[in-house]
């Protein structure tokens, strides 16, 4: 499975983000943060093609990484590192798109996308996340501001090369990534909490129930409004894909039970994993 996330999704990733950087937002002179950002200004100011820029800067990040942060991380950044600049060089620069706000839009959709399957499985394309990564360490800094003030240099300086339309554009790129990561991050977690009742197979429900996501489920006590029964309800958090099995297993043994969902897009304690399928 590490196998395919290596030599599947990171090169996917990465292929949708030079996309994303030479058919969407490069042609229409949009440097909205990171490396491939200082790659379009530099470009443009130096005239040295974009892809040879992100290499130069990406080797120096790798170094930084194996020497502060440890052959872990460097690891991790190794190959996304290395593949941005190639996929940058093989991916043609072409202008998909004739209007500039839909190609600024689509491309930032596309970055978002590749960039949070990269957080995803714990990979990065490298670049300017690895000096907030530094600062984190050993001066105890937030990452997330360290890069937000990273990005945001980048940005202004599409003023000084572009003009003002293009700092706001880039303005606009980073408001549309960060959406998209946010959302694919909740999406990637999202969890369905279940309730059960039944009043005659309670029991026979919660062992299979049990069987089939492999751990324990949580037993309710509740009452009637209008009596003074009491009676039990299971409650458990499953995917999607263990919701379906679950509720063709309750209606096999209990055609009229009662079955409650809700979405539940984060999840944490004991005996459940975050990441738990």
């Amino acid at each position: 499975m590490k196998i395919v996330k290596t030599f599947v999704l990171i090169p996917f990733s990465i292929l949708l983000i030079a996309t994303s950087i030479n058919m969407f937002l490069g042609p229409y002179h949009v440097a909205a943060g990171g490396v491939s950002g200082i790659g379009i200004l530099m470009e443009e100011f130096l005239g040295i093609n974009r892809s040879f820029i992100v290499m130069f800067l990406n080797i120096i990040m790798l170094v930084l990484a194996f020497q502060f942060l440890g052959r872990k991380v460097f690891l991790n950044i190794l190959l996304g590192s290395i593949l941005l600049p190639i996929f940058l060089y093989i991916v043609p620069e072409y202008q998909l798109l004739n209007d500039q706000m839909l190609s600024v839009i689509s491309g930032s959709v596309i970055f978002g996308t590749g960039v949070a399957i990269l957080y995803r499985i714990d990979a990065s394309s490298g670049g300017t996340t690895i000096p907030p990564m530094v600062f984190k360490k050993y001066f105890n800094l937030n990452p997330s501001i360290g890069l937000l003030v990273t990005d945001l240099t980048i940005v202004v300086f599409n003023i000084f090369i572009f003009g003002m339309d293009s700092f706001f554009l880039a303005i606009l790129s980073l408001i549309i990534t960060s959406i998209v990561m946010s959302y694919l991050e909740t999406a990637f977690h999202q969890r369905k909490l279940i309730m059960i009742r039944s009043y005659e197979h309670l029991e026979e429900i919660k062992k299979g129930v049990q069987s089939l996501v492999g751990r324990e489920v949580t037993l309710l006590n509740v009452s009637d409004n209008l009596s003074s029964n009491n009676d039990n309800m299971l409650m458990l958090v499953a995917s999607q894909q263990q919701y379906k099995k679950i509720v063709k297993l309750v209606d096999s043994i209990d055609s009229k039970a009662m079955i409650i969902v809700n979405r539940a897009s984060e999840v944490h304690g004991v005996s459940f994993s975050y990441y738990s399928a």
